[in-house]
């Protein structure tokens, strides 16, 4: 449960990510004040679609300040009810919507729960699965989750342990099928399918429920018709899966097997075919100079930008955003969050005066390894103090070093712990500290996954930190707490800016 000082936290963040509160509402003038007041306890940006009620709800709707009232004569049904406040949200400028139910069985000390899960799994459909042990439901309740969750399988192959909560949070811009849309009860299956079949991670998360007294309840299900209904729609289902559905997995399967399997035979031709071997050539005609040395990182670089910026990774687009005070030609010690083994291959693109640390496993690799040893990279197995007399002469000689305080690649796409070891070189050598930025990579390409996702990537450059301004911070220790926790900050903020754009 959420303290209540963490509520006004809870409400900003889901403000900056774009994320509102959507609750259909007909005749439940009973229950309909209590459910949005909660509701604005932990969001700020409630949007109530009032679906033709003729009880009083509307005019009680209408006292209650603070929210967006969507409302119109005719009774048209949950489905309708749904898409116009989908259209709503988005015209307001929202990502995200967490649906609720206007009877009170939703209870809003769970929308953090969406929130901390939206930032799990950013671009997700969220489903909170209730938790239905010990309470007293009718049989025909029972019979419809049960009903609901086979055929949700049988038409996805996935499986949801609760396909009928109206408890969700739906990433508005990839809603699909909403043109197709039913207009009543069994709409929110219809949106599950067509999330699942083109390609919407769909994330289950625990939430309670309440169900008030029997007499109390305010149900608008009618069991014979909506059953049937939905009937009709799961067969319709079972047949659009069969030449719709199951074809668009089979081919967003295929493609995604084709531009992993395409970009490994490309990255395989050139380091072996192309890269290493004139590497190897060059080095052993003649002994080595300053020179050579400073054309095997002109070679990385532009080899890296023809990847990054001209041939692209694919299925992926590529952003940069670079600070006016940024100087390449600086000696300086970058540092950068790290996500994914193409965080390399990005940061390569920047500028040819880099020097990287590199895992044992990259230093070994025998199909770079060669070019990584007279590219000067070094292998952080052997500790800053006895590399410190390296460091310092590539300094002089107008190279800059990029360390991952994290050290190593993030498994939740977090920013993990920092460690102290860039900001004691920075010090030791008297130079600036560099942030750089990156998200998108290990969405890409994630941690023990072999195979590329479709998003964009974005690498942000900030302007340099003077040791002055770094010892106005404190200690090493806490220039790493406070860097920590800026970069924390940072790309959440770059996560909610793009997601606007997705």
């Amino acid at each position: 449960m959420t303290k209540n000082d963490d509520i006004p936290t809870v409400r900003q963040t889901l403000h900056d990510r774009g994320i509102c509160v959507l609750i259909p509402t007909y005749n439940n003038i009973g229950s309909i004040r209590a459910v949005v007041e909660d509701a604005q306890l932990y969001c700020a940006d409630v949007i109530v679609v009032d679906d033709g009620s003729t009880d009083g709800t509307t005019e009680l709707l209408q006292t209650i300040k603070g929210i967006t009232l969507v409302a119109y004569r005719q009774n048209h049904g949950k489905g309708y009810a749904l898409k116009t406040g989908f259209r709503a949200a988005l015209q307001a400028g929202f990502s995200y919507a967490i649906t609720m139910d206007a009877d009170g069985q939703h209870l809003a000390k769970d929308i953090p729960a969406f929130l901390h899960a939206n930032q799990q799994w950013p671009g997700a459909l969220i489903v909170g699965s209730r938790r239905l042990e010990g309470k007293e439901r009718s049989g025909g309740s029972k019979f419809a989750n049960s009903f609901s969750n086979f055929w949700f399988a049988v038409q996805t192959f996935h499986v949801l342990d609760d396909t009928q909560t109206g408890f969700r949070l739906y990433p508005l811009k990839k809603l699909k099928g909403l043109r197709w849309l039913t207009s009543r009860y069994e709409a929110e299956l219809e949106l599950l399918v067509f999330a699942s079949w083109h390609g919407v991670k769909i994330r289950s998360i625990p939430v309670d429920v309440y169900y008030p007294p029997r007499e109390e309840r305010v149900s608008h299900f009618r069991p014979a018709i909506d059953f049937t209904r939905i009937s009709i729609l799961n067969i319709l289902l079972c047949l659009l899966s069969v030449v719709y559905g199951l074809p668009l997995c089979l081919w967003r399967g295929a493609m995604t097997v084709l531009r992993t399997v395409g970009t490994l035979l490309f990255f395989l031709f050139f380091m072996v075919l192309v890269i290493t071997p004139l590497t190897w050539l060059y080095v052993h005609c003649g002994r080595m100079t300053e020179r050579k040395k400073w054309n095997i990182h002109l070679l990385i670089y532009r080899a890296a930008r023809v990847v990054v910026l001209h041939i692209g990774i694919p299925g992926t687009t590529f952003r940069d955003k670079i600070s006016p005070d940024y100087d390449p030609q600086c000696p300086s010690v970058y540092i950068c969050n790290h996500q994914s083994h193409l965080d390399l291959i990005c940061l390569l693109a920047l500028t040819p005066r880099m020097i990287f640390l590199t895992n044992n496993w990259v230093w070994h690799n025998p199909l770079y390894g060669f070019l990584i040893h007279h590219a000067e990279y070094y292998p952080a197995s052997e500790g800053l103090e006895a590399l410190m007399p390296r460091f310092r002469s590539l300094v002089e000689r107008g190279y800059s070093i990029a360390i991952f305080p994290e050290g190593t690649r993030s498994k939740d796409l977090r920013v993990d712990r920092f460690h102290q070891g860039a900001f004691h070189v920075a010090k030791e050598l008297g130079i600036d500290i560099v942030p750089m930025y990156l998200y998108g990579t290990g969405r890409c390409l994630r941690k023990k996954t072999y195979h590329l996702c479709r998003t964009p990537l974005y690498l942000e450059v900030g302007g340099p930190w003077s040791q002055e301004r770094l010892q106005q911070l404190g200690g090493v220790r806490e220039q790493t707490r406070w860097f920590h926790h800026q970069y924390v900050r940072h790309i959440e903020a770059i996560n909610n800016r793009i997601e606007q754009d997705v």
